[in-house]
């Protein structure tokens, strides 16, 4: 199989600072020309509501990959994409294989650092991605590494002149601009790559450390502890790579409470406040004297799981691709908690898979009434979202349709149960001239373009869209605001979001009746106008100048 190039090799994440969110907030002439002839078309909120609801349901069981929960997805997503007559995509079906491994780790495990008993979930969550039975790592030193961070673009690097083979890397979370959102370091308060937790996994490896743990602390990561606890136990799904891939990986990775992170700290002399202040104005890293025994048992098993992948050809001989995502997976069932204990995942995401469907019956309608498009529409539900963007990564890597021809990625993931806004949220605004045709439609319904209010959680990387930015690819994840229409929806809002408050990977996100999906259903309409005026206009977008990957698919100003 092929595999993504490591971070190292993709000199488009040099993240330079991405253009100002208020610049390029109009879409050329060409756009709104285009989009007055757009298609008027209705969601069918019923249907809408009830594939959310039959996906998160607990006969789904959570929809983890390669479960009883994967299979009835698999087989409602084929049947929902049959019935609209689109075509399958590979050998007659719709489901792309994806190679997985699932890691699973002793819920007993034998942790000290420091000297100090670590308990599992409740101080530290820790794995392996090695087949090997488990780990056994006794006298390894611990260093802290400050972010974790080797960006010659910042003249940064936290592990300047320093040998890691056999050490574990301490490491917090986040990039120096969210301690600094003012300065010029990195991006400000908008996370950069080098932020995510899964770079500094790979960057640990590339320095040939034994093993890499994150301080977990809430408002720089933006989620509690629990999600760490939900999201890192039970089994832990990965892409299966070769064998020289995989022995560069680090041994054992995971993540530590802030308070447990403190102890450490104080154990061997050091305020961890301190040195966190230090690490954010500068690259650091330190011996902190201290030893880590790591021991517990870790099984694996092998198993595909699968992208639902479905194309309504275009008149120009599927030539030219315009792709929407949507993760089908979630966390499946929590076997160590009582009562509640399926993750149905019902905003998250439920309602970005029934988001897709509804887009394809109505591009599939308009196909069926005459009014085919000029590129093909590709609809892709992937599979292992939630384990680090998975089936997105694969289909990347080993794509049906080429990535040179694929014009845009549009992607949905949990959309919006708060009811119409007056804004329109763009997740990582100032990218690439894709946004530009959300700008277009979102400003008929009158509303105005935003950024995410908290850029800080680095939302463009933590999505299946990036998986397509990171080649170049027009990748936008949008959708909902922060400005509710009338002050009837701002109380609604308010009260739902008491609700839901801590659902996020929890075992509360589960369906409502009540929900108000009117501004989900305005937001499809952004999404599906924009498809349909790219679709046919002929244009190939591409990224600012600024942006992380300009270099690889530029504008055209």
């Amino acid at each position: 199989m092929k595999h993504l190039l490591p971070f190292c090799a993709l000199a488009l994440l040099s993240a330079c600072s991405p253009q100002s969110a208020d610049e390029q907030t109009s879409a050329p002439s060409t756009i709104n020309s285009a989009s007055a002839a757009a298609s008027q078309v209705t969601f069918d909120e019923a249907r809408f509501r009830k594939d959310i609801k039959t996906l998160s349901s607990d006969e789904f069981e959570g929809r983890a990959p390669t479960t009883k929960g994967e299979k009835l997805t698999l087989d409602y997503l084929s049947a929902a994409f049959k019935e609209m007559g689109l075509d399958t995509t590979y050998q007659d079906s719709y489901l792309q294989p994806v190679p997985m491994v699932s890691y699973t780790a002793s819920e007993s495990q034998q942790i000290s650092l420091a000297g100090m008993t670590m308990e599992n979930r409740k101080d530290i969550v820790l794995g392996t991605r090695h087949d090997k039975g488990g780990v056994d790592i006794n006298n390894a030193p611990l260093v802290f590494v400050g972010y974790g961070i080797n960006a010659p673009e910042y003249q940064w690097n936290d592990y300047q002149d320093i040998d890691m083979k056999g050490k574990i890397a301490v490491i917090m979370v986040n990039d120096p601009g969210f301690a600094h959102p003012e300065s010029d370091k990195f991006n400000g308060k908008a996370m950069t790559y080098y932020g995510r937790w899964s770079y500094k996994f790979e960057e640990a490896s590339r320095q040939g450390a034994l093993g890499a743990i994150i301080i977990h602390d809430t408002a720089p990561a933006s989620y509690p502890w629990s999600v760490v606890e939900n999201s890192w136990t039970g089994a832990q799904q990965d892409l299966v790579f070769s064998k020289e891939v995989q022995d560069q990986r680090i041994a054992v990775e995971g993540w530590m409470t802030l308070d447990s992170a403190t102890a450490i700290f104080k154990t061997a002399g050091f305020e961890l406040t301190n040195l966190m202040a230090r690490a954010s104005d500068s690259a650091i890293n330190l011996d902190l004297k201290q030893i880590a025994d790591i021991a517990f048992n870790s099984e694996a098993e092998y198993a595909d799981s699968y992208n639902v992948v479905a194309t309504l050809p275009g008149k120009n001989a599927a030539a030219e691709h315009i792709l929407f995502t949507a993760h089908w997976d979630h966390i499946g069932i929590g076997l160590t908690k009582d009562g509640d204990n399926i993750y149905n995942g019902a905003l998250d995401n439920a309602s970005g898979t029934a988001g897709i469907l509804e887009i394809a019956r109505q591009f599939a309608k308009q196909a069926q009434q005459g009014n085919r498009l000029n590129r093909s529409v590709t609809f892709i539900a992937t599979t292992g979202e939630e384990q680090g963007l998975l089936g997105s990564r694969y289909y990347a890597a080993n794509p049906i349709y080429p990535i040179d021809k694929t014009v845009a990625v549009f992607n949905l993931d949990s959309t919006n149960v708060y009811g119409k806004t007056q804004d329109y949220t763009i997740v990582g605004k100032g990218q690439s001239e894709l946004e530009a045709y959300l700008i277009d439609v979102a400003k008929g319904q009158n509303r105005t373009a935003t950024r995410e209010r908290n850029p800080a959680s680095g939302g463009f990387f933590r999505s299946d869209h990036f998986s397509f930015a990171k080649l170049g690819v027009p990748a936008v994840f949008a959708g909902g605001g922060s400005v509710p229409l009338d002050d009837a929806t701002a109380q609604y809002k308010q009260a739902m979001q008491a609700q839901m408050k801590g659902c996020y990977h929890n075992v509360c996100d589960h369906y409502r009746a009540d929900w108000d999906l009117s501004g989900a259903l305005q937001d499809l309409s952004v999404y599906y106008q924009a498809a349909e005026t790219l679709a046919n206009n002929g244009d190939w977008p591409g990224y600012y100048k600024g942006s992380e990957f300009n270099s690889l698919r530029p504008a055209k100003d």
